[in-house]
C-alpha cells in the first residue's frame, strides 16, 4: 500500500473507506459555502465499507416537509343519494303542502272560487253570466253569515247533550250496583260490582295511554302524507329534489303555477303587483290549460291596469321564464275576449321535428276542386291540417331568400293543377328550374330573371287584364269561365326593373305609368269576380320592391321568415301583426317553410288574426310526379271535351280560322278570347281543350318568343287536307 493510500486509509476511521485513486481532489469549492460553482469539475463515485457495502451519506440538508394526507371522508353511494334526495323531497313536498293547504283555507274562507269566475264573466264581458255568479256569491255569504250566527245554539245543545249523557250513564251505573247489592248475581257483591268497574276503568286509562302516543305518531304520519299529497299536486319541485327519471324532464310540463310564476317574474311592474294582491296568487287569471297539438294553450285574462302590449313586448323573456327558447312561445291575442293574450306553449324541440309528407303525394287518388275543395298546404301548431281555400282569391307570399316561398307557392299550383279546369300563366323569374314540371300544363310559361322575361312576364299580366275585361262583358249576358291562376315568383324583379318600352313607359316601378304595378292593380281590382287571379311570391318585402298597393290586394297573404317587424307589417298587414302574427320572430335557416298567414281562405282560430303553418315540403322528384298526374287528367278531360256533342253544330277548325283574323300568328289566350266570342260553346275552352282539337287535325301549337301560338298557315293546311280527303271520299263513293 502507498503513503497515499495509507494516509487516505488513516483519515477515514470507522466510518467506511473510499476507493483508492486515481482521483484528483476538487480545488474549486467554495469553502464557504462547501458548493461547486456551476460548470466546475466533479467526481463520482461512492464510499463503501470495509465489507464492500455502499455508505449511505448523512444528510445535512433541511429534510423537505410533505404535506399531510388526511384519510378521504367515505364516498356516499348512488343510493344513498338518493335516500337523502327522497328525504328532502318529502320535506319540501311537505312544506310545500302546508302552504297550498293554508293557501286552500283562505279561497274557502273568501269564496275564492265564485271569485275567479265573477273575474272570467267581467273579462269576457258575459253580463248575464256575471249576474248569476254575484247572485251565488250573495247567496254563499249569507249562508256562512247564518251558520255563524247558529253556531252558539248549536254549543249550548251539544253541551247540554253531554251533560245529560253523563247523569244518564252515572245513574245508570248506581242502578245496576243497587241491583248487584241486593240479587248478588254470581255470588258478586257490592264491593265486588265497584271494584270491577274500577278494574275496567284502569284497564281504559291504560290503553287510552298507550294508544293516544301511537294514535299521535300516526296523526302525524297522515299529515305528512296529507300535506306532501297537497304539494305534489299543487306546488312545482326544485330541480335538485326530482327524482332520477323526471329530473331530465324539467321545463316540460307547464303547470299553473309555472304559468303564473312566469308572468310574475316578467319585469312588469303592474303585474307583479296585481299578482301578489290577488287572493288565489294569480290563479284566477288563467283559463283550463289544454292540449293543442305539440304543446299546450292557456288564456290569461289579465287583471285591470295591465295591457296586453306590455306582455307581447316581453315575449323572449317570458318563454325562458316558461323554460322554453323564444320561437315556442305564441302570444297571440283574441279579439272576443277583452284583456286577454293566449299563449302556446310548445313541447321542447317538437317544432324542430319534420312533418309528414303531403296527403297530395301520398294518395294518388286525390283530386282538387277550385271551387269547392281546400288545398292541404301543411300543419298548423296544434298539429291540424291547415286547409286552404283558393277560390276567387289572390294570393301573395314573402319571406326572405332561401326560406322555402317558391316552394310553399308551388304546392298549391300543384294541388290546384289536378282541377283539369284550371288554366295557369306563369311567369318563373328565377330560373333554375323550380317550375318546369309546369311545361305542358300551364298555357304560357316564363322562366328567366333578365329584362326581357320582365317583359314577358309583364304582357302576361296586360293579357289577363284584357281577358279580365272580356270575361266582365260577357258576365253581363250570363257565361261563366273558368278559372285563370297568373303565377309570378320572385315578383320583386319585375318591379325593380329598368326597362321602359318604345313610349317611354317602365315596365317596373311603383307609379301610376308602370306596367307592371299597373296590371297587377287591375286584377287585384276585378280579376276576383271573373276567378282570373294573381299569384305572387317576393323575398324581403320593401315598398320598393312590394308596393302598398299591391301587398293589401291580396285575399290570402303569408309570409315567411322576415328581418323586421316593420316588414312583418308589409307582408301581412297591421291588423295580423299587432294581433301576434310575428314571422320577425322566426328563425332564419332553423324554421323553414312555416309561415304566417292571415286573410281570408285561411280557417283561423276563434279571435285570432292569423295562424302559423309549418308547410309540407314537396321535392322536385314528386313535383315531377304530381305534374304528370296533372297532365294525365287535363289530356282525358280535353280530349272528352274536343270529341263535343254529336249534336253540336259547329266547325272547330273553322271557327279557328275565323278567330285568327288573317294574322300570321296568334297567341293562344287571344285565340281563346275570340272563339268564346263566337260561339258560347268556347267559354268553357281551355289551353288543354284547344290543344287537342288542334292534335285531332295533327296540328301543335307553335312557341314564339316563349309564347304559345297558332299559326294561321297550319290552320289552312289542314283546312286544305282536310277538304282534298273528303272531295276524293265522295269521288269513290261515287
Amino acid at each position: 500500500m502507498t503513503d497515499q493510500a495509507e494516509q487516505a486509509y488513516t483519515d477515514i476511521g470507522a466510518g467506511g473507506l473510499v476507493l483508492t485513486g486515481p482521483w484528483t481532489p476538487a480545488t474549486d469549492i467554495d469553502t464557504g459555502t462547501g458548493v461547486r460553482p456551476a460548470g466546475g469539475e466533479v467526481l463520482d463515485g461512492e464510499v463503501i465499507d470495509q465489507h464492500g457495502q455502499v455508505v449511505t451519506p448523512r444528510s445535512t440538508a433541511v429534510p423537505v416537509r410533505r404535506p399531510v394526507a388526511w384519510p378521504a371522508l367515505p364516498a356516499l353511494p348512488a343510493g344513498g343519494k338518493e335516500v337523502v334526495r327522497a328525504t328532502g323531497r318529502v320535506a319540501v313536498q311537505s312544506l310545500q303542502g302546508h302552504a297550498v293547504l293554508a293557501r286552500r283555507a283562505v279561497d274557502a274562507a273568501t269564496h275564492a272560487a265564485i271569485r275567479e269566475q265573477i273575474r272570467a264573466a267581467r273579462a269576457r264581458g258575459d253580463t248575464a253570466e256575471l249576474v248569476e255568479w254575484l247572485d251565488r256569491l250573495h247567496t254563499a255569504k249569507d249562508a256562512r253569515r247564518q251558520r255563524v250566527q247558529n253556531l252558539p245554539v248549536l254549543l249550548k245543545a251539544a253541551g247540554l247533550s253531554a251533560v245529560a249523557l253523563v247523569l244518564v250513564v252515572a245513574t245508570a251505573l248506581v242502578g245496576i250496583g243497587i241491583v248487584v247489592g241486593v240479587v248478588h248475581p254470581l255470588g258478586a257483591g257490592w264491593g265486588d260490582y265497584w271494584r270491577f268497574l274500577g278494574w275496567l276503568l284502569h284497564a281504559l286509562v291504560t290503553a287510552v295511554t298507550v294508544a293516544v302516543p301511537l294514535a299521535g305518531a300516526g296523526g302525524v304520519l297522515g299529515w305528512l302524507a296529507l300535506t306532501r299529497r297537497a304539494g305534489q299536486d299543487g306546488a312545482s319541485l326544485p330541480a335538485r329534489l326530482m327524482p332520477a327519471g323526471q329530473r331530465v324532464q324539467v321545463g316540460e310540463e307547464i303547470t299553473p303555477s309555472i304559468v303564473v310564476t312566469a308572468l310574475r317574474d316578467l319585469g312588469y311592474a303592474e303585474l307583479r303587483k296585481s299578482i301578489k294582491a290577488m287572493p288565489d296568487y294569480g290563479a284566477g287569471m288563467l283559463g283550463p290549460i289544454t292540449l293543442a297539438g305539440c304543446g299546450v294553450e292557456v288564456d290569461v285574462a289579465l287583471p285591470s291596469g295591465t295591457s296586453t302590449e306590455e306582455i307581447q313586448k316581453r315575449g323572449r323573456k317570458l318563454a325562458e321564464n316558461l323554460g322554453r327558447h323564444e320561437h315556442e312561445v305564441f302570444i297571440t291575442i283574441p279579439a272576443e275576449l277583452r284583456r286577454t293574450v293566449r299563449l302556446w306553449i310548445a313541447d321542447p324541440g317538437a317544432l324542430d321535428e319534420p312533418i309528414g309528407p303531403s296527403p297530395l303525394v301520398l294518395d294518388p287518388e286525390q283530386s282538387a276542386d277550385y271551387r269547392t275543395g281546400r288545398a292541404p298546404w301543411g300543419e298548423d301548431l296544434r298539429g291540424d291540417a291547415a286547409l286552404i281555400s283558393l277560390y276567387q282569391r289572390h294570393l301573395l307570399i314573402t319571406g326572405l331568400s332561401n326560406q322555402g316561398k317558391t316552394a310553399a307557392l308551388r304546392a298549391l299550383a300543384l294541388w290546384l293543377a289536378q282541377d283539369p279546369t284550371v288554366e295557369f300563366w306563369i311567369a318563373d323569374l328565377k330560373g333554375v328550374g323550380d317550375w318546369a314540371m309546369f311545361d305542358g300544363i300551364a298555357t304560357r310559361l316564363i322562366q328567366g330573371p333578365t329584362d326581357t322575361h320582365v317583359v314577358q312576364a309583364t304582357e302576361i299580366l296586360e293579357d289577363a287584364v284584357t281577358e279580365m275585361e272580356r270575361r266582365n262583358e260577357a258576365t253581363r249576358a250570363g257565361a261563366t269561365f273558368h278559372p285563370l291562376i297568373v303565377i309570378v315568383d320572385e315578383a320583386q324583379v319585375a318591379f325593380m326593373c329598368p326597362a321602359v318600352d318604345d313610349f317611354k313607359r317602365p315596365y317596373g316601378g311603383t307609379k301610376a305609368t308602370s306596367r307592371y304595378f299597373t296590371a297587377a292593380r287591375k286584377l287585384h281590382n276585378q280579376g276576383r269576380a271573373v276567378d282570373a287571379l294573381l299569384w305572387q311570391g317576393t323575398q324581403d318585402p320593401t315598398d320598393q320592391n312590394l308596393p302598398k298597393l299591391v301587398r293589401e290586394g291580396a285575399h290570402i297573404r303569408a309570409s315567411l321568415v322576415v328581418g323586421t317587424e316593420a316588414q312583418a307589417k308589409m307582408a301581412l298587414g297591421d291588423k295580423a301583426v299587432n294581433g301576434g302574427a310575428a314571422p320577425h320572430k322566426l328563425r332564419q335557416g332553423l324554421d323553414k317553410g312555416t309561415l304566417v298567414v292571415a286573410g281570408d281562405g285561411v280557417p283561423l282560430p276563434p279571435g285570432a288574426s292569423s295562424l302559423t303553418i309549418r308547410t309540407h315540403f314537396i321535392n322536385d322528384a314528386d313535383a315531377d310526379a304530381l305534374a304528370d298526374r296533372a297532365k294525365a287528367r287535363r289530356t282525358q278531360v280535353a280530349t272528352r271535351t274536343a270529341t263535343g256533342d254529336p249534336t253540336e253544330d259547329r266547325d272547330p277548325l273553322s271557327d279557328i280560322a275565323a278567330a285568327l283574323r288573317g294574322e300570321d300568328r296568334t297567341r293562344t289566350p287571344v285565340v281563346l278570347a275570340r272563339l268564346a266570342e263566337i260561339h258560347p260553346r268556347y267559354q268553357k275552352w281551355t289551353f288543354q281543350t284547344l290543344s287537342a282539337a288542334l292534335a285531332t287535325h295533327h296540328i301543335k301549337i307553335s312557341k314564339s318568343v316563349g309564347q304559345s301560338v297558332i299559326r294561321v298557315d297550319d290552320i289552312h293546311q289542314a283546312i286544305t287536307l282536310r277538304s282534298s280527303r273528303d272531295e276524293g271520299s265522295d269521288q269513290g263513293s261515287g
